[in-house]
């Protein structure tokens, strides 16, 4: 039997296969083969007007995560653990499923969160996919978060990693039963801090490269530029930018160039000064209108939310109490969420929070637990 461990060149996809290798070496019987996979998942080429200093020799761009010189250093850590290792190319699945819900996302006034897409749609299906193609019986990656199955109900439960300063479970929402019953997380009960003494006790290539902490398909870290150089490469106009900036009894303030330059909460780039801090409250793509208010008009407490996952079953009809999280450095708060017909939810939190914003995650927590999650889609 083998298991397919999803390298991405850093260090903490390299420290689980390096774990997985040396349980498979030391394992008497019933071992498994461990090997490493490398998902392609966007030509660092594209767009070249975005690249600049990005790369480097060889034409290699750097300094984000699934970099050609990711894939390089993924080779080099699966040939000093002398595993098999192979690179699957996912490019037209990614961009189907991540890059284009990315960019369609900002045009409808959403502020998307590409990360959780790519682990649903492509690092989780289609990584699965793949692997049983080459006979894997398991998958395996990097992430810190935990799995582990409910002994009475027979489901699979998918937890907080013991990291929090690193938990990922918020992006791993969408994850299946399927998908959970294969998959290992084997750094979900270590801190950063081990894997990083970890990795230099063994030698591995990569034990001191940093962290890296920008979208991958996105060079200069603007998304805006990426979604103008993505528009005219795929030969389609800009949308209509001419707008109203508003406050939120009507009043013009100003003039926008287009709702996708803003998100929710935004202070900085408005294009105005009135002597009084605004912040973006609200996105009305219909009406093309950015509204600006004060920080105070930013709470809210109910919002719905939509394609929610439920990984602890919870019927149309039924609510449960649970900690909410609106985005990935949010802390969390109190809400109540009701299941509704046609993977809906509504949630309404005990005191209102800063800045829903629609596009992002609301995932759904009972302690360590990821009940379930899916995507803010109206705020009221």
């Amino acid at each position: 039997m083998s298991i397919a461990i999803a390298m991405s060149g850093g260090v903490d996809s390299s420290t689980a296969a390096a774990l997985l290798a040396e349980n498979n070496s030391t394992a008497a019987s019933g071992s498994q083969e461990v090997v490493g996979l490398t998902m392609q998942l966007w030509n660092q080429r594209r767009l070249p007007q975005l690249l600049g200093e990005e790369v480097g020799e060889g034409g290699r761009a750097s300094g984000r995560c699934c970099s050609l010189d990711d894939v390089y250093d993924a080779r080099a850590v699966a040939n000093f653990l002398n595993i098999p290792y192979y690179v699957i190319n996912l490019e037209k699945q990614f961009e189907a499923a991540v890059v284009r819900p990315f960019v369609e996302g900002y045009l409808a006034g959403e502020t998307p969160i590409p990360c959780s897409l790519c682990n649903t749609e492509i690092k989780f299906s289609q990584f699965l996919t793949t692997a049983r193609q080459i006979g894997a019986k398991r998958i395996a990656t990097g992430h810190y978060a935990r799995i582990r199955r409910d002994e009475k109900t027979g489901r699979f439960q998918l937890l907080r990693g013991v990291d929090r300063t690193k938990d990922q479970a918020y992006f791993l929402f969408g994850l299946t039963q399927e998908q959970l019953s294969y998959t290992d997380f084997p750094l979900g009960e270590m801190t950063k801090q081990e894997v990083r003494a970890i990795a230099r006790a063994r030698n591995l290539p990569v034990a001191a490269k940093p962290d890296s902490q920008e979208i991958c398909f996105v060079p200069t870290g603007s998304y805006r530029q990426f979604i103008d150089a993505y528009l005219a490469e795929q030969q389609r106009p800009s949308p209509s930018s001419a707008g109203e900036v508003v406050s939120t009894d009507g009043n013009v303030l100003a003039e926008h160039q287009g709702i996708q330059n803003f998100t929710v909460g935004q202070r900085k780039g408005l294009g105005m000064a009135v002597g009084e801090p605004l912040y973006v409250i609200s996105l009305d793509p219909a009406k093309n209108r950015v509204v600006v208010g004060d920080d105070r008009d930013l709470f809210r407490s109910r919002f719905q939310v939509r394609e929610v996952n439920w990984i602890r079953p919870l019927a149309a009809g039924g609510a449960v109490d649970a900690h909410v999280k609106i985005r990935h450095n949010h802390p969390g708060a109190p809400a109540r969420v009701e299941a509704h017909a046609g993977s809906e939810a509504f949630v309404e939190f005990t005191e209102p929070q800063r800045a829903i914003t629609p596009g992002q995650a609301a995932v759904f927590y009972d302690g360590d637990e990821v009940v379930g999650g899916g995507w803010i889609s109206g705020v009221e």
